[in-house]
Protein backbone atom coordinates (compact mmCIF):
# COMPACT_ATOMS: atom_id res chain seq x y z
CA UNK A 1 0.00 0.00 0.00
CA UNK A 2 2.94 2.56 0.64
CA UNK A 3 4.23 1.63 -2.39
CA UNK A 4 1.05 2.49 -4.33
CA UNK A 5 0.76 5.63 -2.65
CA UNK A 6 4.77 6.86 -3.48
CA UNK A 7 3.89 5.50 -7.38
CA UNK A 8 0.70 7.76 -7.08
CA UNK A 9 2.66 10.48 -5.74
CA UNK A 10 5.40 10.22 -8.65
CA UNK A 11 2.56 10.01 -11.14
CA UNK A 12 2.68 13.37 -13.63
CA UNK A 13 0.46 11.73 -16.55
CA UNK A 14 -2.64 13.61 -15.32
CA UNK A 15 -1.20 16.73 -14.69
CA UNK A 16 -0.98 17.51 -18.74
CA UNK A 17 -4.47 16.76 -18.32
CA UNK A 18 -5.41 19.24 -15.91
CA UNK A 19 -3.53 22.04 -17.65
CA UNK A 20 -5.45 21.56 -19.98
CA UNK A 21 -8.61 21.86 -18.09
CA UNK A 22 -7.53 24.93 -17.07
CA UNK A 23 -6.68 26.52 -20.20
CA UNK A 24 -10.16 25.84 -22.06
CA UNK A 25 -11.81 27.04 -18.52
CA UNK A 26 -10.16 30.67 -19.04
CA UNK A 27 -10.91 30.19 -22.76
CA UNK A 28 -14.43 29.52 -21.97
CA UNK A 29 -14.56 32.48 -19.25
CA UNK A 30 -12.92 34.76 -21.64
CA UNK A 31 -15.75 33.94 -24.36
CA UNK A 32 -18.42 34.15 -21.76
CA UNK A 33 -17.03 37.90 -21.38
CA UNK A 34 -17.18 38.45 -24.90
CA UNK A 35 -20.52 37.56 -25.48
CA UNK A 36 -21.51 39.12 -22.59
CA UNK A 37 -20.00 42.83 -23.36
CA UNK A 38 -21.40 42.19 -27.79
CA UNK A 39 -24.83 41.33 -26.21
CA UNK A 40 -25.24 44.43 -24.22
CA UNK A 41 -23.69 46.44 -27.11
CA UNK A 42 -26.23 44.29 -29.33
CA UNK A 43 -29.01 45.33 -27.27
CA UNK A 44 -28.56 48.97 -26.64
CA UNK A 45 -28.37 49.36 -30.72
CA UNK A 46 -31.45 47.74 -31.15
CA UNK A 47 -33.36 49.57 -28.23
CA UNK A 48 -32.05 53.10 -29.98
CA UNK A 49 -33.37 51.74 -33.81
CA UNK A 50 -36.75 50.66 -31.90
CA UNK A 51 -36.75 54.54 -30.33
CA UNK A 52 -36.16 55.90 -33.61
CA UNK A 53 -38.74 53.49 -35.62
CA UNK A 54 -41.39 54.27 -32.98
CA UNK A 55 -40.61 58.20 -33.45
CA UNK A 56 -40.82 57.69 -37.14
CA UNK A 57 -44.07 56.11 -37.33
CA UNK A 58 -45.84 57.84 -34.28
CA UNK A 59 -45.55 61.16 -35.36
Amino acid sequence: MVEFLRNLGRDTRGATAVEYGLILALIFLAMIGGIQAFGTTATAMWTSIEAAVVAVTSG
